[in-house]
């Protein structure tokens, strides 16, 4: 406000200066006299000097205002920025703490999980420890196996039995049943029944296996008493001779590759585990031979067999080969096919054994492409025979034969139940049915004929609880008729003019002296059929071994081909049928 007021003046001063200038040419007024003299008044020029001083002395005030306010403007500028920093500075430091009390945080728990995870493995190695001490002691109290060398012995697979059979019409057979045997309806042997009590089928099995980076090597030998000497019988001792049935090693590789030799099952029997050696599956019979249809062969054989992802499995085999001896009626007997057994080449005396040109070649295909168990096989064979001709040279003579079978088996209902199905088609393959019924018959030259037939299978089985299994098979084995008519007569298996006409005949007072089967009923067996139901409970299953008991009842029915006379029906003549029963409990070792 005083600034103000100073401008003001110096404003109206200047304009008083204006207007002194504008007279300046009037003659000066007369002036007045006073009584005394005045000091002279100041100047306008220095008034205005006056007041620019003061003006420039106000302006350079203000000025040192403005600068110092500047000054100050600065500074507190730069004490705002010095603020700021310090805040951002202290906002660094609190994050960086945060975040070194989160890593401390994080390295508390790491470091409390490591503790916790060295507790737990201080634990676990206490419990691994207290186990293999209980394991160690137990196998040194109870040992599951044998351990020799670093290979493992085991005799899983051992059993003892104590079996009966009852049958209506009488074999004269002990816990395994001729299914070619079973009596005709009128022969004097099917009006008798039978009943024999057995332990012979107990076993003794001992498996070795030992490993190595790349390779599994496994031997395995079986053996039971299903077998008899010259001096065996059932008078007082029942004492039968010791049987093998298995004998045999495998090497099988981690690249899927697998070798084995020895006698075992044939690789026509059906497996379960890809087409590894030990993995058959046999029907759950009591009776010894199992059950008609079912396909095996026990015998010498080399077997290559290759895993492909354990899904696809491939393998072939060589395997011993048996001829059963022509069947059929009016054969020639000028020729040479085999010779009952050598003493001196240790073969039993009182069997025939064929002259054989090679083994018999199997192949087989299975998969597992995730339900059931699928199989596709085919069997290759050769027979040869010498014939000594009325006229000329003898010569050897040869024909091969053949079949082709498959089989699956699936579990259904959370595997409470599975079912099978298996069969072989071809020429020459009767001894691979379980019946063998007959593999050739001679044409009137003395030259061989395969004889076709099938077998076939099929097998139910339920498992409602872990203690009880129950089975049921129907099956049957089939040799067909092959002939050729040579006059009035034909030669060769299931001729039309074998006299039949004694089959369906009962044998009579004044007949035969002694039993016999029925008088002119010589035709050939064409079929064999079975059907089998029974259980197996087991009262106990644990770490002590395996206690069960086992039933089993059994139809049979034999067929042979009509002939002439006494028979109806064109395609069946005399028929035998059997009912029997099994009993078996068995101990097996743990």
């Amino acid at each position: 406000m005083k600034s103000q007021m100073k401008v003001v003046a110096a404003a109206l001063l200047a304009a008083s200066l204006v207007g002194s200038n504008a007279y300046a040419g009037d003659p000066p007024a007369t002036a007045k006299k006073h009584a005394s003299k005045k000091p002279p008044k100041p100047s306008v020029e220095d008034q205005i000097n006056a007041l620019r001083q003061e003006m420039q002395t106000q302006i350079d005030g203000l000025k040192s205002d403005l600068a110092a306010k500047d000054a100050q403007l600065k500074q507190a500028q730069q004490t705002a920025t010095d603020a700021q920093a310090a805040a951002q500075k202290a906002q660094t430091d609190a994050t960086a703490q945060q975040q070194a009390v989160t890593e401390n945080a994080s390295a508390v728990t790491a470091l409390q999980g490591s503790v916790n995870d060295i507790k737990a493995t201080d634990v676990s190695i206490v419990n691994n420890i207290s186990d293999e001490t209980s394991a160690i002691k137990k196998s040194l109290a109870n040992p599951d196996a044998i351990h020799y060398k670093g290979v493992t012995i085991s005799p899983a697979g051992s059993f003892l039995a104590a079996e009966t059979v009852w049958r209506q019409g009488a074999i004269g057979g002990d816990i395994n049943t001729q299914f070619t045997g079973v009596p005709l309806n009128y022969a004097d042997a099917h009006n008798m029944s039978e009943f024999y009590g057995s332990g012979r089928q107990s076993r003794l099995a001992i498996k070795a296996i030992g490993k190595t980076e790349h390779v599994t090597f496994t031997g395995y030998y079986e053996l039971d008493w299903l077998s008899a000497g010259v001096t065996s019988n059932n008078n007082q001792s029942n004492s039968y001779t010791m049987r093998q049935r298995q004998l045999w090693a495998d090497a099988k590789l981690t690249n899927g590759w697998d070798f084995s030799g020895g006698q075992g099952w044939s690789l026509a029997t059906e497996t379960t585990a890809g087409l590894t050696r030990g993995t058959e599956i046999l029907p759950q019979t009591i009776d010894a031979q199992y059950t008609a249809g079912f396909i095996w062969a026990r015998q010498y054989s080399f077997r290559v067999s290759k895993d492909f992802g354990k899904k696809f499995f491939a393998g072939i085999s060589v395997e011993n080969a048996e001829a059963l001896f022509p069947s059929g009626a009016g054969l020639p007997t000028n020729l040479l096919i085999g010779s009952p057994g050598n003493g001196g080449g240790l073969y039993n005396l009182n069997a025939n054994y064929s002259f054989n040109l090679t083994p018999d070649f199997i192949a087989k295909v299975a998969a597992e492409p995730g339900w059931g168990h699928w199989e596709l096989f085919g069997i290759g064979r050769s027979f040869r025979d010498r014939i000594y001709p009325a006229t000329g040279s003898a010569y050897n003579d040869t024909k091969w034969g053949g079949g082709l079978g498959g089989s699956f088996r699936g579990p259904l209902f959370n595997k409470k139940l599975s079912i099978g199905l298996k069969g072989l088609y071809g020429e020459g393959v009767g001894r691979y049915g379980s019946s063998t019924i007959a593999d050739i018959t001679l044409r009137p030259d003395a030259t061989i004929r395969p004889l076709h037939g099938f077998s076939a299978l099929g097998t139910v089985e339920l498992n409602p609880n872990p203690r009880l299994s129950i089975y049921a098979n129907y099956g049957g084995d089939y040799i067909g008729r092959d002939y050729v008519t040579v006059g009035p007569t034909q030669i060769g298996y299931g001729t039309w003019t074998t006299n039949m006409s004694g089959c369906n005949v009962e044998v009579k007072a004044g007949g035969p002296t002694s039993p016999s089967t029925p008088a002119n009923c010589g035709g050939n067996n064409k079929d064999v059929q079975e059907f089998t139901v029974g259980y197996w409970y087991n009262f106990y299953n644990g770490p002590k071994g395996r206690l069960r008991y086992g039933l089993q009842y059994a139809w049979f029915e034999r067929d042979l081909w009509s002939g002439a006379g006494g028979t109806t029906n064109p395609g069946n003549g005399a028929k035998g049928t059997d009912n029997m029963f099994f009993t078996s409990l068995r101990y097996y070792l743990p």
